[in-house]
């Protein structure tokens, strides 16, 4: 079955052709560097990232560009309040940033360009609409001139009679028309500037993606991704000044995910229920944060609660004991002396197996619906839980059931990230000194001293210790 996702731009799901084949050009909208990035933005992260490593599993070869916008009026703002230079808000910024996606298991990008390193690039792409009669000039600003284009509208399907009519000019934005954009902002007292053939000033907010990816990726590129509130304007002007400029198609796709709501209510710093990405990973473990984020299918809302977080550390907790399940058997079955060595042998449960891989890639085949995916990811679990309790266990059976598993998480990016929250074990028990007091505890089961052995695992269990009494022993380990 051939990938399918919703497109933007013509409203329904289509097929994946790329302009080369098996390989995808992929630019994501970056963030623009003023402060640590919050949970909405965290999830347009997470969601491509899984977009990209999903097509990677799939065998596409993919080329994927995020950028930074390191130039803007809230930066400037930002370093106006703390008496920093811009540059050095924007460094400390994007080096935050890398920190708390690193955090999440969000996979550094191909290319990650800031606008400040192609102001010549931006330049010349400005020239070339004036000459092409695309934009003006105007007290050394330079504007888009949206007659100029006539598909302007047509991602977010609204007539430029409309847009006209719901724009206003303001007093200081010397421009033909109200939808007439910057592409080169004139030079304030006091802000960075660059020089150019306009006059001293700066780009505006839409050129630099449209610029960054004709550097990084072309003249064309196979999926444009970004939150919804990108639709209009920001890739809406991407798309004119791209396609004025070439001619000819800027994106075959564009992608964009739903909002992420807190408590039922729109995120907003003035209701107080802001929550940065870098807070929130402080309190919770990033792999379940992830998770949560992954819950829903991507185009719609997700509404954050505590319970939701609540249900998705549980729910990651089902799949680590499932994990760890198998591990165990795998150790008892290794290790059992040689006239048992045939329940070594015997034909792992392919077809259940391969089963639960298809219905894994027919969600993620749906436009990426990762909801119907992690179903899957649970019915794996639940059909491995259900192997281990049979009579017919080998080793090439269990073994295949935890590289299944492994082999859904990672396309779902949620191996090799923190299951804990950062520092709730500094200061806690030793590994010694857990299995001294297990120690205790067994001989207190032997003595019947239930009472003694129940005291023992639940002062282990307030220092975060998971105590798991099994056929093959008792293990543990840190929650």
């Amino acid at each position: 079955m051939a990938i399918r996702l919703y497109n933007t731009m013509t409203g329904q799901k289509e097929e994946l052709r790329t302009i080369e084949p098996g390989k995808v050009r992929f630019y994501a909208c970056g963030p623009t560097v003023y402060n640590y990035f919050h949970i909405g933005n965290a999830r347009m992260f997470v969601v491509f990232d899984t977009v990209r490593r999903y097509l990677e599993y799939q065998g596409y070869q993919v080329r994927y560009v995020q950028n930074f916008t390191d130039v803007d009026d809230r930066i400037i703002q930002r370093a106006l309040e703390t008496g920093q230079h811009v540059r050095d808000v924007a460094d400390f910024y994007i080096q935050a940033y890398f920190e708390d996606a690193d955090a999440l298991g969000i996979r550094r990008a191909d290319v990650h360009p800031r606008v400040t390193e192609c102001i010549p690039d931006i330049i010349r792409f400005i020239q070339d609409l004036i000459d092409g009669g695309h934009a003006y000039v105007r007290d050394g600003n330079v504007w888009f001139d949206t007659s100029s284009f006539p598909g302007y509208g047509k991602l977010s399907h609204q007539s430029l009679e409309d847009m006209q009519a719901g724009f206003r000019i303001e007093v200081n934005e010397n421009k033909d028309d109200p939808t007439d954009f910057a592409l080169w902002k004139a030079a304030k007292p006091g802000e960075e500037f660059w020089d150019s053939p306009w006059g001293p000033g700066r780009p505006g907010w839409h050129i630099e993606c449209s610029v960054m990816n004709l550097k990084h990726l072309g003249e064309e590129i196979d999926i444009h991704a970004g939150g919804r509130d990108l639709v209009f304007p920001h890739h809406e002007n991407e798309i004119a000044q791209s396609e004025a400029r070439s001619g000819h198609t800027f994106a075959r796709y564009w992608m964009h995910n739903g909002t992420l709501n807190i408590n039922g209510e729109k995120m907003s710093k003035s209701l107080g229920n802001f929550i940065l990405t870098r807070d929130l990973l402080q309190r919770r473990p990033a792999r379940a944060i992830r998770f949560f984020l992954l819950s829903a299918h991507y185009r719609h809302p997700l509404n954050y609660t505590e319970e939701a977080m609540d249900q998705a550390e549980q729910a990651l907790e089902r799949v680590d004991r499932c994990l760890r399940n198998l591990e165990h058997r795998l150790e008892a079955l290794t290790g059992l002396p040689a006239p048992f060595a045939g329940l070594h042998d015997g034909a792992a449960p392919n077809d259940a197996i391969q089963s639960v891989r298809d219905q894994f890639v027919a969600a993620m085949d749906d436009d990426f619906n990762t909801a119907d995916a992690i179903a899957a990811l649970f019915e794996g679990v639940r059909q491995a839980n259900t192997y281990l309790a049979g009579s017919d266990v080998t080793v090439a059976g269990v073994q295949a059931w935890k590289d299944l598993l492994e082999e859904l998480l990672g396309v779902l990016g949620l191996t090799g990230i923190a299951a804990e929250v950062p520092n709730a074990a500094a200061g806690s028990i030793a590994e010694d000194e857990v299995e001294q007091r297990l120690a205790e505890r067994a001989e207190a089961r032997k003595r019947r001293d239930f009472a003694r052995a129940d005291a023992i695992r639940d002062e282990l269990e307030r220092q975060g210790i998971v105590i798991e009494d099994t056929p093959q022993g008792t293990r543990w380990y840190r929650r």
